[in-house]
């Protein structure tokens, strides 16, 4: 089969990303323009000024990623975007620029779901190994994903309400951390020590919930604060971590023992947490597990990831036309 060269759009958040793929795994160029410091004073991501810095900045990321690629539309195969799930405004202004890409250099396009964006960023240091179990953490998602071959997901657990990057960005905002907060709870944690006793959520199954922990960690400080007590946000960070890591743990190796499975992946923003990947890295070496977690930018949202997943779709005559529309939420 000839090389097949694709440019990725990606914005389904609050990062405007451009690639150029080569067959899955040749990053040829991964640009990415980052709005968190747009969002920080909100404390959190503002849909409609996302979207509205989409737009500002789309054209440009496309031109840098092209450049950096040092090539021309001419040489693309085809366009591939996040179609979903993500902020619906967001997800617009990708797929729009993605769609007049297309049409204007008639290229095929091909929708692309996020969270198989996530999982393939494993595929692009090293081909990805079936049967596989991916763990997916992430600010909007949380879930244990089975592989037997390539787009083929089996989705055995997943969040119930909170996503667990969701609650590292709301716990950081009770012991008045900076947005996002999941970097700053991290290095927080290593600082502190685990004598808060939170609960472990642990659900039936392989669903995953994080809200009441959550709601612990706000009405501890809460009581304490009533009593004129305080408590070090260092040990704060660190309960908190320990209950999101243990949780996490469990499930994953419990899932893994019960499928027969000794290839693990771990894929989002999340995965960038280094108490978890210790942990993981650890538990993985006791069992015998292959363990593998993407370098730092790859764990983070980027086009990379949109155009290592494009090159399974394309091979498998995955297309969308020019009616093709965002999808807020979309199965895997």
């Amino acid at each position: 089969m000839n090389d097949i060269t694709i440019l990725a759009v990606e914005t389904s958040c609050d990062e405007t990303a451009v690639s150029v793929v080569r067959n899955g795994r040749e990053v040829l160029s991964n640009s990415v323009n980052s709005q968190i410091e747009s969002h920080k004073r909100f404390g959190g991501v503002v849909p409609e000024v996302a979207s509205r810095h989409h737009v500002e900045n789309i054209t440009t990321v496309i031109a840098d990623a092209l450049k950096t690629a040092d090539i021309t539309m001419a040489d693309i195969d085809a366009v591939a975007v996040t179609e979903g799930p993500g902020l619906i405004g967001a997800l617009l202004v990708g797929i729009n620029a993605a769609k007049a890409l297309a049409l204007s250099h008639q290229k095929p396009l091909i929708p692309v779901h996020h969270i198989a964006g996530h999982i393939y960023a494993n595929h692009i240091e090293e081909p990805l190994k079936f049967p596989l179990l991916a763990l997916i953490v992430s600010g909007g998602h949380t879930e244990l994903v089975i592989m037997r071959d390539h787009l083929n997901f089996e989705v055995i657990g997943e969040t119930r309400d909170d996503a667990v990057g969701e609650a590292y960005d709301k716990v950081a905002r009770t012991i008045n951390l900076p947005y996002p907060g999941g970097p700053h709870v991290d290095r927080l944690a290593a600082e502190g020590q685990d004598s808060l006793n939170f609960p472990r959520p642990v659900l039936e199954g392989y669903d995953f919930s994080f809200s009441g922990l959550k709601s612990a960690v706000i009405n501890t400080l809460h009581n304490k604060a009533q009593k004129g007590e305080t408590v070090p946000p260092e040990d704060v960070a660190a309960s908190f971590q320990a209950s999101v890591i243990d949780v996490l743990t469990q499930k994953t190796f419990e899932a893994l023992e019960e499928y027969h499975i000794d290839e693990l992946i771990v894929c989002g923003g999340v995965a960038a947490n280094k108490g978890l990947r210790a942990r993981l890295d650890a538990m993985a070496k006791e069992r015998d597990i292959n363990l593998r977690i993407p370098p730092l930018n790859l764990c983070t949202d980027n086009a990379a990831m949109i155009g290592a997943a494009a090159y399974y779709y394309y091979i498998k005559n995955v297309r969308a036309d020019l009616n093709l529309n965002g999808k807020g939420t979309l199965d895997l």
